[in-house]
């Protein structure tokens, strides 16, 4: 049975279907120029950038004001029509498939900067600005939005909330609910919030604002933000310092950190990483032979502060057997030492097409151990396994590669691998997702990770918020 058998099956025993009454009322509430119904124009809306997985929704609708979703949101559920909300559709673990089918409502037209308040240090926008865009713009101003998540040229701020997104300036600066101060959100029966606003403190009772921040689309629609900013740091410089073995990278790492040196990031990347990118980017990289490479940034105000820091970083590192630390400067030379880590992505899927994208967190001092239990992993299902991530944060992802092996070998081993990977992660103390979120491909491993009287919680909290479960059903639980 295909994907949209199996959607449109849901859909039968589940849930009421979208019928011609239900179009003609969603016509009326955004226009017939905003409602998509033909096979052929509703397919980009059937994925996102999950692999293997599709699934049709009956219609496709674009509102284009907070009006337009709260009515859209209350016809479902006087239907008793799933609905699932979407943004850009660059997440990677299915949050917004339209898994039963029903309506699918994109936020594209929510698009708009509303306002960058220099005052109170704070920016609105709709949900369906691009993250990149929003930190261009508030640069502009001399100020600046810490969140990167390394889609950010093409991720939006609705899903970066939806999903509670990162990047690699977590280490320093924190995550996408850090600096979130004001939501205007729909709930599932239509009614419209606002929750925060123009405010650093608030406890006028339940925090619904940060409950609904990395609650992947299934308690609210979210169709205003406003954000936190800080001001823009004067100077930056960066180092990339390459290593002899993964631990002495992840021993150096901590040492830095004891010393109460904090940098805005601190990445790493594996020989394996370092050599698909030089074949994707078609030039060398410097000390290719290094077993691990550690890409740090620092920020501040005073060019001569961050000189006396990254001085005392190669001090530190030495210790440690750093084979060399490279300092950039400028922005040319930082671009180049930013180029591999940025075209990993690309240049893994250039390595192959298809593979599966893992976010899982250790402890920082367990990821020598992570590593080790990778490399276990990859010999017993002779599947290459290529890591990178953030190990300032213990943020680490894993790329599990299909190569050259056949469909149905790939098919048949990759849950037993996955599942005893994040066994291994939870057992070192870590969780199985840092900023991908749970969605549709990893409900089924959350039971590893979150126990069963938080569990139970958690599928409460959604009962009541949501008991009809139109919203964004088939999403973190089974």
């Amino acid at each position: 049975m295909n994907a949209g058998n199996i959607s449109a099956l849901k859909e039968r025993m589940d849930y009421n279907q979208v019928n011609n009454h239900i179009l003609k009322k969603m016509v009326s509430i955004v226009g017939e120029k905003y409602l998509i119904t033909l096979d052929g124009d509703k397919e980009p809306y059937s994925h996102d950038e999950t692999l293997h997985h599709k699934f049709m929704p009956a219609v496709v609708v674009k509102p284009g004001n907070t009006a337009e979703v709260s009515a859209i949101m209350k016809l479902a559920n006087a239907e008793k029509i799933p609905l699932t909300p979407r943004g850009a559709g660059t997440g990677l673990s299915g949050g917004a498939l339209p898994v039963c089918g029903g309506i699918l409502l994109s936020l594209e037209r929510f698009d708009k900067i509303l306002e960058i308040d220099e005052e109170n240090l704070m920016a609105v926008t709709q949900p369906a600005v691009i993250t990149g865009q929003l930190q261009k713009a508030v640069e502009e101003k001399g100020l600046f939005y810490p969140p990167d998540p390394a889609s950010l040229d093409s991720c939006s701020i609705g899903g970066n909330i939806a999903e509670n997104a990162g990047g690699a300036r977590a280490f320093k600066y924190g995550v996408t609910r850090h600096y979130l101060c004001g939501l205007e959100a729909v709930w599932p029966n239509g009614d419209i919030s606002r929750l925060g606003g123009r405010i650093i403190k608030d406890v006028s009772g339940y925090d619904l604002m940060h409950l609904i921040c990395g609650s992947e689309g299934t308690l609210a629609i979210i169709t205003e933000i406003t954000l936190r900013l800080l001001p823009k740091p004067k100077v930056q410089a960066d180092l990339l310092i390459p290593f002899s073995s993964i631990e002495d990278a992840v021993k150096a790492t901590n040492a830095v950190i004891r010393e109460r040196i904090i940098p805005a990031t601190m990445e790493f990347m594996e020989k394996k990483a370092i050599l698909a990118a030089e074949a994707f980017l078609e030039k060398k990289a410097p000390y290719r032979e290094a077993e691990a490479h550690l890409l740090v940034q620092l920020d501040g105000e005073a060019r001569e502060d961050l000189q006396k820091i990254y001085e005392r970083i190669g001090e530190i590192v030495s210790d440690y057997g750093a084979l060399d630390v490279l300092v950039a400067e400028d922005r040319p030379s930082q671009e180049r030492l930013w180029d591999i880590r940025r075209s990993l992505s690309e240049a893994l899927t250039a390595k192959s097409p298809v593979r599966e994208r893992e976010d899982v967190v250790v402890p920082k001092s367990k990821i020598p151990q992570l590593f080790k239990e990778l490399e276990l992993l990859q010999k017993k299902y002779s599947m290459e396994i290529v890591s990178f991530g953030h190990i300032g944060d213990g943020n680490i992802h894993v790329n599990i590669l299909k190569g050259e092996s056949q469909t149905e070998k790939w098919q048949e081993i990759l849950p037993g691998l996955l599942d005893e990977m994040f066994k291994k992660v939870v057992e070192l103390g870590g969780t199985i997702s840092g900023e991908h979120g749970i969605g549709y491909v990893k409900k089924k491993y959350l039971p590893l990770a979150v126990d069963a009287p938080a569990l139970a919680m958690m599928k409460a909290v959604k009962r009541a918020i949501d008991p009809q479960n139109i919203l964004n059903p088939e999403k973190i639980f089974l």
